[in-house]
């Protein structure tokens, strides 16, 4: 017995380390869907880390070169305030908050995204901001409800 635990010890300690350290990694790399995947359409060049995306009131589309800092919830998926109890846990619209996060956008760390809005293209939005309205295309916005900051100058603006 000692023999085998001697020659498999090694390994197996080994194998596990490997694993823990995969997992480790992949819960900072993984994003994770509530409701219905087929409503949220990510470019294959937005890096979103651990993003969670709620689909169910509407479609999230992720756009080229977008990124994401870590922890962004981007919610599209909303309850009924008025409703009371079991009738709020079941009441889910199921349309009209689409989320469209378009071009170059980089949302930063803990962000919250709550549909319906469009951030435009190249579009920086401050960690731990809550986005409530739609961004303009090169703005900075940051707080919560995020707030314009100033714009940024196109590349080649003279």
């Amino acid at each position: 017995m000692r023999l085998l635990e001697r020659v498999l010890k090694p390994t197996v300690d080994r194998l596990v380390a490997e694993r823990i350290e995969e997992e480790r990694l992949d819960g900072l790399y993984r994003y994770r869907v509530h409701s219905d995947p087929a409503r949220l359409r990510i470019h294959p060049t937005a890096v979103v880390n651990n993003a969670i995306f709620n689909t169910g009131g509407g479609h999230i589309t992720v756009g080229e070169y977008v990124f994401f800092g870590h922890n962004v919830c981007v919610l599209a998926g909303v309850h009924e305030v008025d409703k009371f109890g079991i009738e709020r846990q079941q009441a889910i619209p199921r349309s009209g908050y689409d989320i469209d996060i378009a071009e170059g956008v980089w949302l930063a760390t803990n962000v919250l995204v709550a549909g319906p809005v469009t951030i435009g293209a190249h579009a920086v939005v401050g960690g731990g901001s809550v986005v409530l309205k739609d961004v303009p295309p090169y703005a900075v916005v940051a707080g919560n409800p995020a707030r314009f900051i100033r714009s940024l100058a196109p590349s080649g603006a003279d």
